[in-house]
């Protein structure tokens, strides 16, 4: 099936996409995880925090082809408040449709009128597309570097 981002509808995910986004989630890390999703449905699907929380699906005809989930966040370090993206996914038959540049620009939106002026996520730097396509949607290196330590390592 041929898709075109302007037949997505693109609208609030709610507690029936639990599945979907399991499922979606699943094809691109290789392992479901239900309760984890579990655990982000119930702090961004259906409002009720102080914090904007963005959780986003996009459909085509009715179908749940594509999810991203978001936050208005204040970090350490003295960043300011910002947008963060924290997970993205499209239904891999449906990639570089469009679907997920849609997502995203409705959360940006959203953090726009919210009163953020940047929007900030981590990617794992081998990860290509992913990579790819955050840079097409405008997506540079931030100020910030992520540093790590391997507490199994270091011992």
């Amino acid at each position: 099936m041929s898709r075109a981002a302007t037949s997505i509808e693109v609208a609030e995910l709610g507690a029936a996409d639990l599945g979907e986004v399991v499922r979606i989630d699943a094809l691109h890390t290789g392992k479901a995880k239900p309760e984890y999703w579990r655990g982000v449905f119930a702090r961004f699907v259906g409002g009720g925090s102080d914090t904007l929380r963005v959780g986003l699906g996009g459909r085509e005809a009715g179908h749940l082809v594509g999810y991203l989930f978001g936050e208005v966040r204040a970090f350490e370090f003295g960043s300011e408040v910002c947008g963060w993206i924290f997970s993205i996914g499209v239904e891999p038959t449906a990639l570089r449709s469009g679907i997920g540049s849609r997502l995203l620009v409705e959360s940006c939106r959203r953090f726009r009128a919210a009163g953020v002026a940047r929007v900030r996520t981590m990617v794992v730097r081998n990860e290509v597309p992913v990579l790819a396509f955050f840079r097409s949607n405008g997506f540079v290196a931030g100020s910030f570097v992520q540093l790590e330590v391997d507490l199994e390592e270091s011992r």
